[in-house]
């Protein structure tokens, strides 16, 4: 899993160099999160949809589906900002900002799933990050190299972080 302070650093390059000139910005690498703003963001729910990505369809199965959606299901009913869930070869995740009240989170959660069902629709995997949070899940296993981000794999899947980080 890559250092998350070189996740970091690279994010705050970037935000410099795609946002200059500018009193925000939001910067989402696979791995970290950087938000700066002049406008107070903490504690205020945002989901407007920062980065959307979805597989290959791999059909109608509507087995691979019922999994899918109840994994998904699943990290609803899961507390706390950060939810890990799974059955057979299907694995969802999905976090929230640590600055979100439970039900905040738990109302982004709802939110990000909800269009990530519908957008993502027979996807072998899906990823789907809001403002303040993510939900991702995979069908067939991790997101390894032969289907979707280049490096990704089950640890760094299940481990990403969503960090907040301030900016003044």
């Amino acid at each position: 899993m890559p250092d998350c302070a070189s996740c970091v650093a690279r994010a705050v390059t970037r935000a410099g160099d795609m946002c200059r000139n500018t009193c925000g910005g939001t910067v989402q690498l696979d791995g970290c999160l950087v938000k700066y703003d002049n406008a107070t963001f903490l504690g205020v729910e945002d989901k407007n949809v920062l980065l959307k990505k979805c597989g290959p369809s791999v059909g109608y199965n509507p087995e691979a589906m019922g999994s899918r959606d109840a994994v998904l299901g699943g990290l609803v009913g899961l507390g706390g900002p950060f939810r890990v869930g799974g059955s057979g070869s299907v694995r969802g995740v999905a976090q929230c900002t640590g600055d979100l009240s439970f039900g905040e989170c738990q109302d982004c959660v709802v939110e990000a799933i909800g269009r990530l069902k519908s957008d993502c629709g027979t996807a072998d995997y899906g990823d789907l990050f809001l403002g303040k949070c993510y939900a991702r899940y995979s069908t067939g296993g991790a997101h390894d190299t032969s289907k979707a981000h280049g490096k990704a794999n089950l640890g760094f899947f299940l481990m990403l972080p969503l960090l907040l980080l301030l900016l003044f």
